[in-house]
């Protein structure tokens, strides 16, 4: 790609969760950022990360597991914003008696491996004095599945309960195949926010252009924040086509707000949370405050007057 091409389009890697519209609704609204902006949907945060590495994203929104891993082993990104927080649960299958993370002993569990929700898992069962592994022989046995997938198998009763993200657990709850457990948010994580990252290079050699990008970020995340309609409408209809319904947005939401703030702190306790579970099997553990860049993110909430 020429330079030029570079400069006039920043290709955007994102997810297809409710969470992740506002990012999303960056490219609705880039031709009045002065900005155009190439969506690519992928499977799952890693998958992301790869794509930067091959040099084919500017920019993508992942959940911070997928940023610290990818990172640890050598991805050039930068953490430049957070877009959402929570979006975490464990839902059980109705009939299977589970009320409390000590009950998941001897169960099959499911949740997708590089997310969020397989730290959140890790920890939680680390703190009830549970082990777990997709082997047999542990207290839980641990099966790895795409999101869409967790849902079926809970719904199809091939597994107990799943570490779920949002829409697809408001849905098992919303069509009564699901439970909640818990909000997995007693951790030292709290309640994890989800990651905005920039190539080094974009944000080293594109300034103009990523401060323009930022801006709409900005921008795009406050008209979600300030007109749920706005949002509720572009998440049912435009990314999910009529699949999820508006209670499933309302509770999806109200489970993982969209935000704009991010700390070194919060990505440096998942990352040792990650160290001590052996999740994203990282050599080196990168150190957050020399990744972490909230810079351009600062300035762009200034410059629009948003707190």
């Amino acid at each position: 790609m020429s330079a030029h091409a570079a400069d006039d389009v920043i290709r955007l890697g994102n997810l297809k969760l409710a969470h992740f519209a506002a990012v999303s609704y960056i490219k609705e609204i880039a031709p009045k950022c002065g900005i155009k902006v190439e969506e690519s949907t992928f499977a799952k945060g890693p998958d992301i990360m790869q794509a930067i590495i091959a040099g084919e994203l500017d920019v993508g929104a992942t959940a911070s597991e997928a940023a610290i891993s990818g990172r640890a082993k050598g991805v050039p990104v930068y953490v430049v914003a957070g877009f959402a927080k929570g979006g975490a649960r464990l839902v059980a299958r109705p009939d299977a008696g589970i009320k409390s993370v000590k009950d998941l002993k001897g169960k099959k569990v499911g949740v997708t491996r590089g997310s969020i929700q397989e730290l959140l898992l890790a920890v939680e069962l680390g703190q009830n004095g549970l082990t777990a592994s997709d082997a047999p022989g542990k207290d839980v046995q641990l099966i790895y599945l795409s999101y869409p997938d967790l849902n079926a198998a809970l719904l199809g009763k091939n597994l107990d309960a799943i570490m779920q993200t949002e829409p697809q657990s408001s849905q098992a709850l919303n069509k009564n195949f699901g439970v909640e457990v818990i909000k997995p948010y007693d951790t030292p994580i709290g309640e994890p926010v989800r990651t905005l990252v920039m190539s080094e290079k974009f944000y080293k050699e594109h300034r103009p252009t990523a401060e323009k990008f930022m801006r709409c970020f900005v921008e795009a995340t406050k008209t979600f924040i300030d007109s749920k309609a706005t949002a509720e409408k572009y998440v049912t209809q435009t990314v999910f086509k009529g699949q999820i319904t508006k209670d499933d947005f309302n509770d999806a939401i109200d489970n993982s707000p969209y935000t704009f703030d991010i700390t070194p702190e919060h990505i440096q306790i998942s990352t040792d949370l990650m160290a001590k579970y052996g999740i994203g099997k990282m050599e080196k553990p990168p150190v957050a405050k020399d990744w972490v860049k909230t810079d351009l993110l600062e300035a762009a909430k200034k410059s629009l007057g948003v707190k």
